[in-house]
């Protein structure tokens, strides 16, 4: 689904191919546009099941902390007809369920607006560039900054080596008049994101952690600057205008690098959301073509798509050979050959030529829709532990201030102007942004390397809850094995080898669809095998094949030869019990072909993997007993359960469950909605999995079984980082809190702890977006 840029809606169609730049500012006062029922469906989606309620998926801009999360979250439920509204602190993405028989998109928009905030669709076409803008900005802050400090610190440099009477009062004062100077420029326009939002916070009557952040910066600038003008002053003993650009610096330079690390955290799943193009070439009547928006497109249009470009939609190959980049979308890393007749999928890459393309399927039908559908829940979903921690955001703020107001007050009569500072270090020290940040980071990393490999994340809680599990229960059809048949053992009357068996088989075989006859067909040719010459050959439904078969270099007379049943082919000796085909001939029986399910490659070495790290493994299934029972014994699978129907499923769930068993469950997803929902944590494997639909909480779009594994280490992997990043916030406050209330942490370095603080949390959690590791769960 391309979701239409906030800013392009509000343009005439003629227009909006010349707009270049967003027009950021024009966009509130044209929000009502975005009422049209013609225009939602380019940022939300119809609730299913529910009359007249929709699901958007926004891009909160402006935000920077969890009481900024919560701050959105309260004025979106405040709005009369918004159902549900959920907001990341991590991602800065937001879902809203809203019914549209009691409000407009206008009016939540708008109450998002009045709380000092901005909401764009998630895919707006202008959000990449926004967001270089306020990277760019940021970076200008950052540089202002960064040389006021420097020249700052040069001029407060004498104070701190100069000798008594070294320096003249005359000196003394200059130099606190240049550093006076030079710090306006860094509160008026470095210091603009902070006192902008504590400005906001403090009209509308609540708190967030710029507030602590932009009072340390006044109080520090205002007892600076008393000192500066009245030197004989309560405040005139020190000015610090040096510990507040040196802190300044450090905040900016903290926030910059989190900006840029939560870009690349979050990268992943901004590539796969935004892999659509803005346009594309249709063809016209007369053979010509034209460039129309993507949203334009309807079933049966013919698109050109060149090398380069991403398929705008479901479709079928009309003209040219290319290769397709579906790494993305399907978890197959190596391009895919598409032709004439063949699919290719929205979202996916044209690499190699030009093809024409017939549309088949657009908008919220297509594939790419439903996989986004998935990774818009997942991004704007909290986990359990974040949602602890959110809450306690607030509460723990109020209660910096009042430390910094007790420090404050204990201090005053020894010296106002170290009073002051001291409720400086406490208000900037105390930030609890590393807290905020500790848990969304991990599993925002921990998602977007998910879905680098091909697996969604649906809820991010699953990771919390996939991290504890020590029981994994398998489906067997189309998870453990696939649909189709193999060929396993090939038995011969005396004379006969193999290869020749095979190839007769194969002749016949080749002119049916029935699972067994490709199973034989594919197996020849796997094997490089010439297949007989054939003629006159019948299929009996139910029976089997006969028909003429002549060596492939032979000259003589053919010969009758049936393959299928061993009742049709006149076997009566004993045969397999599993599946299987036999051949005779005038003769009477000539070989028996022994088939089996074809199992996953990667299956043994998963199971195996798992059992090695302590986790007990079953298979429930609804097929027969024998039939789990052989691909269990296969495996190395001890407990296996066959003929279940998804009420035995849910029974062992439960009854795993009341034993202590944290349970995953790995299905396909067609038949396994109960047990897939009443687990603990649960993957649907295989593409016939209804994406948006699906109970799982996890996706693995590829044929890799071995990534359930791989997701299993990567979630104790990233509880691990969790944990480290809690206790590290934790620890910090700890130490340093008491050192700023007694007056032993300057502000420049609570500044430094600060920013340190927040930045060593994103960096340890980025250290979960590598790639995989051994699929051993350890």
């Amino acid at each position: 689904m391309q979701t239409a840029s906030l800013a392009t809606t509000f343009l005439p169609e003629r227009k909006r191919a010349e707009a270049a730049e967003p027009p950021v500012d024009s966009a509130p006062a044209n929000l009502g546009l975005l009422d049209d029922p013609q225009e939602w469906s380019a940022f939300s989606r119809p609730v299913q099941g529910q009359a007249d309620c929709w699901e958007s998926h926004l891009v909160i801009e402006g935000m920077h902390c969890a009481a900024c999360a919560l701050t959105v979250e309260d004025a979106l439920r405040g709005v009369p007809g918004v159902a549900s509204a959920s907001v990341s602190a991590g991602s800065h993405r937001a879902r809203v369920v809203w019914q549209a028989d009691a409000v407009q998109p206008s009016g939540w928009m708008q109450a998002v607006l009045k709380a000092g905030y901005r909401a764009v669709p998630a895919n707006d076409a202008f959000a990449n560039q926004r967001r270089r803008q306020e990277t760019r900005k940021a970076l200008w802050r950052w540089s202002v900054a960064g040389l006021c400090m420097m020249q700052v610190m040069m001029y407060a440099w004498p104070a701190y080596v100069a000798l008594p009477g070294d320096l003249s009062a005359e000196m003394e004062q200059l130099l606190r008049w240049a550093s006076w100077v030079l710090t306006l420029p860094v509160m008026l326009f470095s210091c603009g994101p902070f006192f902008s939002a504590a400005l906001r916070d403090v009209a509308q009557r609540r708190i967030s952690m710029d507030l602590p952040v932009a009072l340390g910066m006044g109080i520090t600038f205002v007892v600076s600057t008393a000192g500066t003008f009245d030197p004989q002053g309560i405040f005139g003993k020190e000015v610090y205008f040096d510990s507040l650009t040196m802190f300044v610096f450090f905040l900016l330079t903290g926030r910059w690098l989190e900006l840029r690390l939560r870009d690349r955290t979050a990268g992943a799943l901004d590539a796969l959301m935004n892999r659509l193009p803005d346009s594309v070439e249709r063809q016209r009547a007369d053979g010509t073509f034209e460039r129309v928006a993507v949203r334009r497109l309807k079933a049966g249009d013919v698109v050109r798509i060149l090398p380069g470009e991403a398929f705008p939609a479901d479709g079928t190959v009309l003209q040219g050979q290319t290769l397709a980049d579906e790494a993305l979308l399907t978890g197959e890393s190596r391009p895919i050959p598409r032709g004439v007749g063949e699919a290719v999928i929205a979202g996916s890459h044209n690499l190699a030529a030009s093809v024409l393309v017939r549309v088949d399927r657009t908008g919220a039908d297509t594939r790419f829709a439903q996989i986004v559908a998935l990774m818009e829940q997942a991004a704007s979903s909290k986990p359990q532990l974040a949602q602890r921690v959110d809450r306690l955001a607030k509460p723990f703020l109020v209660g910096v201030l009042l430390a910094a107001a007790g420090a404050a007050a204990y201090w005053w009569a020894h010296d106002p102007g170290h009073a002051l500072m001291v409720a400086v270090a406490v208000l900037v020290v105390t930030c609890p942004c590393a807290l905020s940040l500790a848990t969304p980071a991990a599993m925002l990393a921990a998602a977007g390397r998910l879905a680098r490999h091909g697996v969604l994340v649906r809820r991010l809680g699953g990771l919390e809850a996939l991290a504890e599990v020590d029981m994994v229960v398998f489906d067997k059809t189309g998870t453990l094995t696939r649909d189709a048949m193999v060929l396993q053992a090939i038995r011969t009357r005396a004379g006969v080898s193999d290869e020749q068996a095979l190839a007769m088989a194969m002749a016949l075989a080749q002119q049916s669809l029935h699972p067994v006859s490709r199973a034989l067909a594919a197996a020849g040719q796997g094997r490089g095998l010439v297949a007989w010459r054939s003629s006159d050959v019948r299929e009996l439904a139910g029976q089997g094949l006969v028909g003429q078969l002549v060596p492939p270099e032979a000259t003589g007379p053919a010969q009758e030869v049936h393959l299928g049943a061993s009742r049709f082919c006149g076997v009566h000796e004993a045969v397999p019990q599993g599946p299987h085909a036999c051949l005779s001939d005038a003769q009477g029986w000539l070989a028996t072909f022994e088939l089996g399910e074809d199992i996953r490659p990667d299956a043994l070495s998963t199971v195996a993997a798992m059992q090695a790290s302590g986790i007990e493994v079953q298979i429930l299934s609804g097929d027969g007993v024998q039939a789990v029972a052989r691909v269990a014994s296969q495996l190395g699978i001890q407990q296996a359960r066959g003929g279940c129907t998804p009420q035995d499923k849910l029974a062992f769930l439960r009854s795993a469950q009341q034993n202590g068993k944290h349970v995953a469950v790995v299905g396909d997803g067609l038949n396994d909605g109960p047990v897939l929902a009443g687990a603990h944590v649960s993957f649907a494997v295989g593409h016939a999995v209804p994406l948006a639909r699906a109970q799982a909480d996890f996706v693995v779009l590829g044929e890799q079984l071995a990534s359930v594994g791989q997701s299993l280490q990567l979630a104790r992997r990233t509880m691990g980082v969790v944990n480290q990043n809690l206790w590290w916030a934790v620890a910090y406050n700890a130490v340093c809190v008491p050192l700023a209330v007694v007056g032993w942490l300057p502000a420049w370095l609570a500044g430094l702890g600060m920013a340190s603080s927040s930045l060593l949390v994103v960096l340890n959690a980025l250290r979960l977006a590598g790639g995989w590791r051994h699929t051993k769960v350890t």
